[in-house]
């Protein structure tokens, strides 16, 4: 009777099972959203006001994080920072997926010498190494917000595209999608009535890893300078800004560093500890 109780308990309002993992990281997603959303009303400070006269100050009250290495407030530029990393990651992380996506079903289910160049060229993008690539465009055009969403995405299109690519082909050789050809139906008809139903759980897991990937790429271009510029910051810049502070245990830099790792961890939890109807399409 207890062990069914608990099974119970596990069971959502759609009909799947969570674990204890599962849920904690969700709300830890849960909450750095909310902050994203809601940043400049529960700041303490603004952003750019000096409120220490310590550089590197250590947490005490009225500075719950301390101060960063011009003696503003850790707290405040956290919790804008979170707006730019999840803000910038999200709009990339769905651009990327939804470009890859769609070219990944027209090209599985047109084939043919669509499907070939398409391939081929994404294939060449795909060669080139994520953070290079990040460096020449940002250094060459600049790091603008719009510039660095859709450098991003581009860099994320191809890996987008191939896994899509790899689900529709199988579901291309289905029965059912013989038999919607055979009554004459558009491709436009077999893309989204056909093969995205079928392909749509796995694409969400893997919209999840993206946005990790997404959100560790921003990250080490700000830490190296190419991201936001001052006196925009996003986590990355934070720690970069104040890894001075580094051989004093100063929070100013150990904090931005977990705020990464809490969100990037949590993400890659809930994806593992999703229910396997959603993970997986033959589920």
């Amino acid at each position: 009777m207890t062990m069914a109780r608990a099974a119970a308990s596990r069971r959502s309002l759609l009909g799947h099972s969570y674990n204890l993992v599962g849920v904690v990281a969700s709300l830890v997603i849960l909450a750095w959203t909310l902050v994203a959303i809601f940043a400049p009303y529960i700041i303490p400070h603004p952003i750019g006001d000096i409120v220490d006269d310590d550089y590197f100050g250590p947490m005490r009250q009225g500075l719950l994080l301390g101060s960063d290495y011009l003696g503003r407030d850790m707290l405040s530029r956290v919790l804008m920072g979170a707006r730019y990393t999840v803000g910038i990651s999200l709009a990339a992380v769905c651009i990327a997926c939804f470009s890859g996506v769609v070219l990944g079903m027209v090209a599985a289910v047109t084939g043919g010498w669509f499907d070939t160049c398409l391939s081929r060229f994404l294939d060449a993008m795909n060669s080139i190494p994520s953070k290079l690539f990040g460096l020449v465009v940002v250094a060459a055009v600049g790091s603008s917000i719009p510039v660095l969403i859709l450098t991003l995405a581009v860099i994320y299109i191809p890996g987008a595209y191939r896994f899509a690519r790899a689900l529709a082909v199988n579901i291309n050789t289905m029965d059912f999608m013989t038999v919607a050809r055979v009554r004459g139906e558009s491709t436009a008809y077999l893309i989204g009535s056909e093969v995205l139903p079928n392909i749509i759980r796995p694409v969400l897991a893997d919209f999840g890893l993206r946005f990790v990937f997404i959100v560790l790429l921003l990250s080490g271009l700000s830490f190296l300078g190419l991201g936001l510029q001052p006196p925009l910051a996003d986590w990355g810049a934070l720690v970069r800004e104040n890894i001075g502070g580094l051989p004093f245990a100063a929070p100013a830099v150990i904090v931005p560093s977990l705020a990464i790792a809490s969100l990037t961890i949590s993400v890659n939890l809930l994806i593992d500890n999703l229910p396997q109807k959603i993970r997986d399409r033959d589920a």
